[in-house]
């Protein structure tokens, strides 16, 4: 077993932007036949969350991740160009997935000012596209998304089982230099029943990955456990939109 998660002073609140056709939309359990709108102007929810206090944004491209086209893909990177132009005017940060599957791709929205490029698929079905991006970019500005369902890597926007249990993944991507992993709960995403938070653990325990929590936030208390616990970070979605979880209470 590696070191035990890191204390981390620094540990983000990570507001989820999730663009379908360019909308701002929440999935239940990554089903796409489960989606609620929230929004049909993505740069103003950037400014909603960075004006109560944000300083990082976790944005997803769902059509990239369910493996549309080029096309269909092309409202969410609009999307993504307007958000990063709302960050960029108060100085936050933006992480970036969701069908990042080539270097060409990755390559475009780190020069679009991505701060942090999370690969998910590819960590399976492409290993050595990940030592390529390593190689190129270095492991601040690249992170692991590990979608898990019954402990088992999930891939192709969680529609299929990878064949690997998460954790054996996880071990594997911090001995090959990744550094940063975004974990999800399949199963709690979007039910707003709390993060999965012992099995997040057990992932940042034995990876010795810094671990940003995803998949289930209630309420502010599972922030407060999540970085008790020694993890980097937590995203939050549907919490917000639902008000069930208000950012100016976090940073006060």
């Amino acid at each position: 077993m590696l070191d035990a998660p890191k204390n981390h002073l620094n540990f983000e609140l990570y507001p989820a932007i999730d663009l379908r056709g360019g909308l701002v939309v929440r999935l239940a359990q990554g089903d796409p036949r489960r989606q609620i709108t929230y929004s049909d102007d993505p740069a103003d929810a950037a400014r909603r969350w960075l004006s109560l206090g944000a300083r990082w944004l976790h944005v997803v491209n769902l059509d990239g991740a369910f493996g549309s086209s080029p096309d269909d893909q092309a409202p969410n990177l609009a999307a993504l160009a307007a958000i990063l132009e709302v960050s960029q005017e108060v100085g936050a940060q933006v992480q970036f997935g969701g069908g990042l599957r080539t270097l060409d791709n990755i390559q475009r929205v780190l020069e679009m000012g991505v701060q942090r490029a999370v690969l998910g698929t590819v960590l399976v079905e492409q290993p050595e596209l990940l030592t390529q991006a390593l190689a190129r970019w270095g492991p601040s500005r690249l992170a692991a998304g590990i979608d898990a369902q019954d402990g088992r890597a999930r891939v192709r926007g969680w529609q299929q089982d990878g064949g690997i249990p998460a954790l054996e993944l996880a071990c594997s991507l911090a001995k090959r230099g990744v550094q940063w992993l975004v974990f999800t709960d399949v199963s709690r995403d979007g039910l707003q029943s709390g993060l999965n938070l012992p099995a997040t653990r057990r992932i940042a325990e034995h990876s010795g990955l810094s671990v940003i929590a995803s998949g289930g936030v209630k309420d502010i208390a599972d922030l407060h456990a999540a970085r008790a616990a020694g993890l980097a970070g937590v995203i939050v979605g549907k919490a917000l939109y639902e008000g069930a979880l208000k950012l100016e209470e976090w940073y006060s």
